[in-house]
């Protein structure tokens, strides 16, 4: 196909390769459909197509030769000393702009000294976060959108017309803006929190130690599936401690977080 698109659509070499190359992904995909691109769908460019010109201008490879756009909003690459773009970035059309998703690389920032102590998190669904403080981050927010998305997507998908799928889209976008949103800020409050108070943070995503941390008396360290007669309630059976349940999980993955972390040679 690389001679017919070049000839039919007037592409330069590597315009060429990557339309061929995005074919062949969709494909890799789901071989038993065929594919059908939207005219403004994600278009993977890489360093032949798209150059920088600093860190405000992009040059992009289009059909009427070499363009220089600025970039309004850099993020980290301009604002992170010492940053590197890493591979091939997507031009993205969405609610009427363009953007560029770009993977960059940031520079270690070297030798860190050992926290004395960890803040633990406990992750969940109900409640989002809940450190080892005490402090509990609530989901309610996002589960109540979640809820009114899904009735309308019922409704929605029972009309079934073009107007209603294009909604079906705006809507799904909008929500995974707000749960991104929640969870930045989450992050961002926890990371305060441990940098105020000399910490480090320990989530829970320690391996295997799930069923412990949340059946695993915070005061006494028994662990026993009666310690948990509920999702919310925490109640040892050896020593009478009760508290909150993912507050005393906290509290139990900050302190693994301190005797399982790796020995440096």
């Amino acid at each position: 196909m690389y001679g017919e698109l070049r000839e039919q659509f007037g592409l330069s070499a590597q315009l060429a390769v990557r339309a061929i190359a995005k074919a062949c992904e969709a494909y890799k995909r789901d071989k038993t459909i065929q594919p059908v691109f939207r005219p403004l769908g994600a278009v993977p460019f890489d360093q032949r197509i798209l150059s920088w010109k600093g860190r405000d201008r992009v040059s992009i490879l289009t059909l009427i030769g070499r363009i220089e756009v600025p970039v309004l909003n850099q993020g980290r690459w301009r604002t992170q000393p010492g940053t590197t773009v890493r591979g091939q970035a997507d031009l993205i059309h969405r609610d009427g702009k363009f953007y560029l998703a770009v993977v960059i690389d940031v520079p270690d920032p070297g030798d860190l000294t050992e926290p004395p102590e960890w803040l633990g998190v406990d992750l969940g669904v109900v409640n989002i976060a809940t450190d080892s403080d005490g402090t509990t981050r609530s989901g309610k927010a996002l589960r109540g959108l979640r809820r009114q998305n899904l009735r309308l997507r019922r409704r929605l998908q029972a009309t079934g017309t073009k107007s209603a799928k294009r909604l079906l889209r705006k809507r799904r976008r909008r929500e995974a803006r707000f749960a991104r949103d929640v969870n930045h800020c989450i992050s961002k409050a926890l990371v305060g929190r441990a940098k105020d108070t000399g910490r480090g943070i320990a989530p829970e995503g320690l391996q295997g130690i799930r069923d412990r941390v949340s059946r695993a008396c915070s005061v006494c360290g028994h662990v026993d599936k009666r310690n948990r007669p509920t999702r919310d309630d925490f109640r040892c059976v050896s020593c009478g401690h009760a508290a909150p349940a993912d507050h005393n999980a906290a509290i139990n993955i900050g302190r693994r977080a301190v005797v399982m972390q790796p020995n440096a040679a």
